[in-house]
């Protein structure tokens, strides 16, 4: 697996997909969730992989990642750091990067910190209620989901919070409130939320710096275009703050995917690809990447 050194001088990890990999195009830095779950759970982002060269760092504590020393050093705001390092590494003038989930803090804080370095950005199912003042609907939309008994469990697990005694409490709690993730409860679905492995010292690392007090004026001066990516029944993020997010960027926009959770690539891989693939058409495309480093 393709290593690199991050701020501190800590090997860090990346998995990368080659497969169908057009050469002339720059490659996605694409940031997993969770937070702190092993990015597996991304799979080929719906065949994403057949055109587009997808980096996949495993963040700090992560997968192949070593637990940093210092919480501080796995914070999203200064692994913004390590994405910098991973940056140059690579060889790149710029990165187009996509985050799902609490991946997208992370991207913003990159964004926000090397705004000449980034070229455009997706965020997918983003929480956006430490950006923006629009009241969240959950409550709304888990009120149209009671009475489903694997659902109603679920917010049952998600109202006594998480246990991070152990890596294994803390995948047991995951597992039991994974409902809340979904528009709907099949198969597919629950086959999808036992993927990806969390792990509750990096989670507690993740939040251990606070942004900055101007992180929102920083998002108002960013001049690279974001993509939002929303699903109308997530209730986990809400629809209204994810909608309301996309206004705080100059060039953003958000596109709204019809029943559909938090994980569009899976719920509705056909919209998800549409929404992704004209974004990145239009601006990764007018962004050639440096030859990568071998």
């Amino acid at each position: 697996m393709p290593s690199y050194a991050g701020f501190d001088g800590a090997p860090l990890h990346y998995g990368e997909s080659l497969s169908g990999r057009s050469l002339d195009l720059p490659p996605v830095v694409v940031l997993a969730g969770g937070p702190a779950r092993h990015p597996s759970y991304l799979g080929d982002l719906a065949g994403l992989d057949s055109r587009w060269r997808l980096i996949v760092p495993h963040l700090r504590g992560v997968g192949q990642s070593p637990q940093p020393r210092v919480d501080e050093a796995g914070s999203f705001w200064r692994q913004a750091e390590d994405l910098e390092r991973l940056r140059e590494d690579l060889g790149l003038d710029r990165l187009l990067l996509v985050g799902h989930s609490a991946g997208t803090r992370l991207a913003i804080a990159y964004a926000t910190q090397f705004p000449q370095r980034l070229s455009g950005m997706v965020l997918i199912t983003p929480p956006a209620g430490y950006l923006v003042d629009t009241p969240s609907d959950t409550v709304e939309l888990i009120a149209r989901r009671r009475g489903e008994p694997r659902f109603d469990e679920a917010i049952a697990a998600s109202d006594a919070g998480p246990d991070l005694t152990s890596d294994d409490a803390f995948n047991t709690w995951h597992q039991r409130t994974a409902p809340l993730g979904y528009a709907a409860w099949g198969p597919a679905e629950q086959a999808h939320a036992t993927i990806g492995r969390w792990s509750a010292a990096a989670a507690k690392a993740y939040f251990s710096v606070e942004p900055p007090g101007d992180l929102v004026a920083r998002i108002g001066t960013l001049a690279a275009p974001v993509l939002v990516i929303a699903g109308a029944n997530d209730c986990l993020t809400g629809l209204a703050p994810v909608k309301a997010l996309a206004t705080r960027f100059p060039a953003g926009r958000a596109e709204v995917i019809a029943e559909c959770g938090h994980y569009p690539w899976l719920e509705q891989p056909g919209a998800f690809r549409r929404a992704i693939d004209a974004f990145l058409d239009q601006w990764g495309s007018a962004d050639k990447a440096r030859p990568a480093k071998s």
